[in-house]
């Protein structure tokens, strides 16, 4: 994403649900999910060298290391996209 959001998040974030005009958005229906399409990213093995204090912590938070390693190399990267 390269643009800047122009939203006011922060005024909208203090907004109850009743005060947000949700009128121009239409309603998701069955045909909306039975058409969707699901599309997630193509993973490729690799081999990295990491230290092994590095290695050891993300493995000490549990099952799902790999995905939460690629999560924040993910979010680095669009971080620093133009």
């Amino acid at each position: 994403m390269t643009q800047t959001s122009k939203t006011d998040w922060e005024r909208l974030a203090k907004m109850n649900e009743e005060e947000i005009d949700t009128s121009d958005i239409p309603e998701l229906d069955v045909e909306f999910f039975r058409r969707a399409e699901l599309r997630v990213p193509v993973k490729q093995a690799v081999t990295i060298r990491l230290d092994a204090d590095v290695l050891e912590w993300f493995k000490g938070q549990g099952t799902g290391y790999q995905t939460r390693i690629n999560q924040l190399l993910r979010q680095y990267m669009q971080a620093h996209q133009g």
